[in-house]
């Protein structure tokens, strides 16, 4: 591909599934389909919390958090894909695609310290119940839930503008199905060593150290959980855990694929079935997870429907 370098950028053309043209019509109705039922599923899972009283619970609190993250997070994208898969053709303004940026790490940066500040309020019901309601007060969890979405702005906005700044090479065709950094990364005439390192900083800070907050709770809720004695009682505190669990697993497996390797390996198809999967697939399956395996948000919904 011929490269030349032209820093006044009015729009860049977004090739997403372009390569499969055979499979559009497939890939309009599954996303279609998934959008729905996270629009639904979350919307859902935030209107059990507020209607039942018995789910005012800092847990639940959270949870509300995570279903409006991924109420959010898909809206950003799913529909400019849709969209770009119905036209046949992605295009997007120099300024739309870095908004698009911004809000995407919002709230994908949100979620890391979310999901660990969820496994420290596992931590503490469990290993210290006595004094649960003094730590995950009320005034706690706003201070708690305020810091997450200020650190998750913070960081999209330090990407954003240094990404904006970079003098990009043309043809400016993103091989990717939303604008990202990486994938604009691959454009860049100018260096970009700062924001290699602050990718890979942040991804430090605000990956790997949430990581760590949700292995050392765990740590301590398995401990906690082997010294009950009952069985019984183990498989409720266990309960209590798996599903945030579960959509840990999938978020972080998700994100480490795509932003914790090296650039030089960057690959545009893995690159590409990773974001399908942390921004269409997950924010779908987290209601699902957390609704089969909870018993108070299936008691939530029967309530609801019977009324």
């Amino acid at each position: 591909m011929v490269r030349y370098n032209i820093t006044g950028v009015e729009r860049f053309i977004l090739l997403g599934f372009s390569h499969l043209p055979q499979l559009r019509f497939s890939l309009i109705c599954v996303f279609i389909f998934l959008y729905t039922c996270t629009l639904l599923g979350n919307s859902l899972i935030i209107l059990l919390i507020i209607k039942d009283h018995r789910l005012h619970t800092p847990m639940y609190f959270f949870l509300a958090n995570l279903s409006v993250l991924d109420l959010l997070s898909p809206s950003v994208t799913v529909p400019k894909m849709i969209k770009d898969l119905v036209c046949g053709r992605g295009n997007i303004s120099f300024h739309g695609c870095f908004i698009q940026i911004f809000f995407l790490i919002t709230f994908a940066g949100s979620e890391c310290p979310l999901l660990s500040v969820m496994a420290f309020d596992r931590y503490v019901a469990i290993c210290n119940p006595l004094h649960y309601r003094i730590i995950m007060s009320n005034k706690m969890c706003s201070w708690l839930t305020g810091g997450i979405w200020i650190l998750g702005s913070f960081y999209s906005l330090l990407h954003t503008l240094l990404t904006k700044n970079i003098h990009f090479c043309g043809p400016f065709l993103i091989n990717h199905v939303f604008c990202d950094v990486l994938p604009l990364f691959q454009l860049a005439c100018s260096d970009i060593t700062l924001n290699l390192a602050l990718l890979y900083l942040s991804a430090f800070f605000n990956g790997m150290c949430n990581f760590s907050i949700i292995l050392s709770s765990y740590s301590s809720i398995v401990t906690a959980i082997a010294r009950i004695k009952s069985k019984e009682g183990r498989m409720k505190a266990f309960s209590t855990c798996s599903s945030h669990l579960m959509v840990v697993s999938v978020f972080y497996g998700t994100v480490m694929a795509t932003y914790f390797s090296p650039v030089s390996s960057y690959s545009e198809s893995r690159d590409r079935a990773a974001a399908v999967i942390y921004t269409s697939v997950t924010p779908a399956l987290n209601p699902i997870i957390y609704s089969f395996r909870n018993n108070n948000v299936k008691k939530a919904l029967k309530k609801l429907f019977r009324k």
